[in-house]
């Protein structure tokens, strides 16, 4: 049995996660990238989405624990979001979770700061 990937590029959410007061008081936005790596199992050949990973639905669970949780870290962020998908169907075998956080509180410039977390189920 083979695999195949569904991704969702650059979710983007508003959320409180960070450790500083100003981070939880105001908020911020946040962007998720998220690489799933499937069961291949009947979809490919059935055409049936209720034999495969509905991603819209895994972008609502994504959605909720983004901007339903707090976290400081954005790797602990992204390994709750691995935790819940691979938990959430058993036809996901492998998730990988990027967080980006725009907005960071160092002195310096950059567009966005970055974690990659892999969950593998």
């Amino acid at each position: 049995m083979g695999t195949y990937t569904i991704a969702l590029k650059n979710c983007a959410f508003f959320a409180r996660h960070g450790v500083l007061g100003e981070e939880m008081a105001l908020g911020q936005r946040f962007f998720v990238d998220v690489t799933m790596t499937v069961a291949a199992d009947e979809a490919l050949e059935s055409d049936d989405v209720s034999q495969t990973v509905h991603y819209g639905e895994a972008y609502a669970l994504v959605e909720e624990i983004v901007t339903n949780t707090r976290r400081n870290l954005i790797e602990a962020l992204a390994k709750d979001i691995g935790k819940a998908l691979c938990g959430w169907s058993t036809q996901i075998r492998r998730v990988e979770i990027a967080v980006r956080k725009p907005s960071v509180p160092i002195a310096g410039i950059l567009d966005y700061a970055e974690v990659r977390v892999e969950h593998v189920a």
